[in-house]
């Protein structure tokens, strides 16, 4: 836990058990609003048969980006989450997303 800490400018156990938590209920909740819009979409698994799971995969994505912050905000973590988005975008090649 030392190191991650580290990696992560973190320097209480607290903050990083809140951290945990943030991570933990962003993907239940990314996870279980992805079947909702999925069904809003019209994207069942009668439609796309074998393309549902990607497809469903592919909309978690966006859900979980904006829930991660929004939760991080609620916790009272949002530069940590903030700074978290951006460095994760960035590595997967969307960076221009936040040059303003």
């Amino acid at each position: 836990m030392k190191k991650l800490k580290e990696r992560w400018g973190i320097e209480s156990n607290i903050q990083l058990t809140i951290i945990f938590i943030v991570f933990a209920i962003t993907g239940s909740t990314s996870a279980w609003l992805s079947r909702y819009v999925s069904d809003w979409l019209g994207l069942t698994k009668e439609v796309l048969g074998l393309l549902y799971t990607p497809v469903r995969l592919i909309l978690i994505f966006p859900i979980y980006q904006i829930l991660l912050v929004l939760i991080g905000f609620l916790f009272g973590q949002f530069n940590f989450f903030w700074g978290f988005e951006k460095k994760m975008l960035r590595s997967m090649g969307l960076g221009f997303l936040f040059k303003a």
